[in-house]
């Protein structure tokens, strides 16, 4: 097969996409840009190598789901596994998470194509339109530059949601990030930079050239391409300065949309979300829930603010009215934003929520009509080593066994005398002696020289940042291959180790938008 390159034009590609044409041109509303791409092309490729081994949905998915666990590595699930373990009282090791028990595994490269470590918006740009793309650029192809709006146009990619709406299904997006952040904002939003989540982000080039900044795209929708169910956080960017928001255009958007949609529903609690009327066809959902992200799992106020699995109970009420299917993208997306602050707990615990929300999505689904794909868009530097015991607290200090091969009694200690955690970051905020700062320094390395004693810290503590090798205000993501699980119809396309934009193009295969 093909490995197409940033730098190969559309041309070395061209006698491949002759082959796929015919079935590339059924796939309604997608440009043919973007169907000539040599990644679309590629990706079109991989899965007619499948089928031609004999690995293919046996019928249609009349329904589609995805979801992303933002930054979830795989060092973050089998932390994730054993502390749930442990939490039930077992050892740990030996659980599973619930998308786990699902019956086929394969493994995403997640690069972007100008960086090989990627970040959120070109990552779910590759999964979203089954075309990579550069870091930061939303749904734009390769062509573009970042941050440049003239370059853009001519560059626009359709989408998962673009393709689902044409096919007649009902569409809908759930996380708990700003729902104008990255990875939801590429399946509706054009933009060549993730930054432009409001108009007071817009460059000046980028206003001159009449680009619309995220949350306007959103809110532009025509009725055709509205969304059913939007829910998360970020209102910020849809109001006016003067109502507390960002826009400096004076628009509020959530007028806009009200008035727009007179039947539809605007909520921004938790009571008002669980009391939102699910069964009116002509009644979207659109759900603001923080001026920013939403809280994190462990500081969240439960009788305010929703957790992922309340959005998405509601989400999936109203989708399943919906008799011709539905497509839905549900992200965990503070899992990543545990991992930059250098939190491991947080992390784990945004994981544990998004693994209990997976298990109402397969006990509220039928796995014969319902496709659902469980993968990341990137992962995490998170590390987990040391030696430690069976059944050791994931989150603490690791006690070894000894000679004989039992558990010692007390945690081990490294060669400068101190023990140490099972999990650690390769860079991030938790780096050196931060109590002893003035004793750590050494004037010539201008930095830490020291690690942090953790005899009297408790390391299990959610405000405890694991230790990190290269000191960073925030941690980065990482470029190894991230995991992907699926269940229903198709799901055995997802096998094996793929390009992350053929996920795109497994699911288009399953679902039968591809004639």
């Amino acid at each position: 097969m093909l490995i197409p390159s940033n730098r190969l034009p559309v041309k070395s590609f061209f006698s491949l996409a002759v082959g796929l044409v015919t079935s590339a041109a059924c796939l309604a509303g997608i440009p043919n840009s973007q169907l000539q791409d040599p990644w679309f092309v590629a990706g079109q490729q991989s899965i007619a190598d499948k089928k031609a081994q004999g690995l293919s949905a046996t019928k249609p998915a009349k329904n589609v789901i995805l979801v992303v666990g933002d930054g979830m590595s795989l060092a973050t699930i089998t932390a994730a596994r054993i502390l749930q373990g442990q939490q039930e009282g077992k050892l740990g090791e030996e659980h599973r998470l619930s998308f786990e028990k699902f019956p086929v595994t394969g493994l995403s490269k997640t690069y972007n194509t100008n960086q090989q470590t990627p970040d959120s918006a070109g990552t779910m740009t590759a999964m979203s339109t089954g075309v990579k793309t550069k870091a930061g650029m939303l749904s734009i192809a390769d062509g573009a530059r970042r941050n440049d709006c003239g370059s853009s146009k001519g560059e626009e990619l359709a989408t998962l949601l673009d393709l689902a709406q044409s096919n007649g299904k009902a569409t809908g997006i759930v996380t708990t990030t700003r729902i104008t952040h990255a990875t939801p904002a590429a399946l509706y939003a054009n933009v060549p930079e993730r930054d432009w989540e409001s108009d007071d982000e817009l460059s000046d080039e980028a206003r001159e050239n009449g680009c619309s900044d995220i949350a306007q795209q959103l809110i532009d929708a025509t009725e055709e391409t509205q969304i059913d169910v939007v829910f998360g956080g970020g209102k910020r960017h849809f109001l006016p300065e003067s109502s507390g928001g960002r826009r400096q255009d004076q628009q509020n958007l959530l007028e806009q949309w009200q008035k727009r949609y007179p039947q539809g529903q605007f909520v921004q609690n938790r009571d008002e979300l669980l009391k939102a009327v699910t069964d009116k066809d002509d009644s979207p959902l659109l759900g603001l829930f923080h001026d920013s992200h939403m809280e994190y799992a462990l500081i969240r106020d439960e009788k305010v603010d929703p957790s992922l699995l309340d959005m998405t109970r509601v989400a999936l009420d109203k989708l399943q009215q919906d008799k011709a299917g539905f497509f839905l993208m549900v992200e965990g997306g503070r899992i990543d934003h545990g991992h930059h602050a250098g939190s491991a707990a947080f992390a784990l615990a945004e994981t544990l929520e998004l693994a209990d929300t997976v298990e109402y999505l397969v006990k509220h689904t039928d796995p014969e009509d319902t496709l659902i794909v469980v993968t990341s868009d990137h992962g995490h530097t998170l590390g987990f080593v040391g030696y430690p015991t069976r059944g050791n607290p994931i989150l603490g200090k690791v006690v070894k066994n000894n000679d004989f091969g039992e558990a010692e009694k007390k945690p081990a200690l490294a060669n400068d005398k101190r023990p140490y955690t099972t999990l650690s970051y390769m860079n991030g905020p938790g780096f050196g002696d931060h109590d002893h700062a003035e004793d750590a320094v050494d004037p010539n390395r201008k930095t830490h020289a020291g690690r942090a004693d953790l005899r009297k810290v408790d390391t299990q503590a959610p405000t405890y940042n694991q230790e990190a090798m290269v000191p960073l205000d925030s941690e980065t993501h990482s470029g190894e291959d991230v995991a992907i699980f699926a269940r229903g119809p198709g799901a055995i396309l997802f096998t094996g180790v793929m390009e992350q934009n053929v996920i795109f193009h497994g699911l288009v295969e399953a679902a039968g938008w591809v004639k």
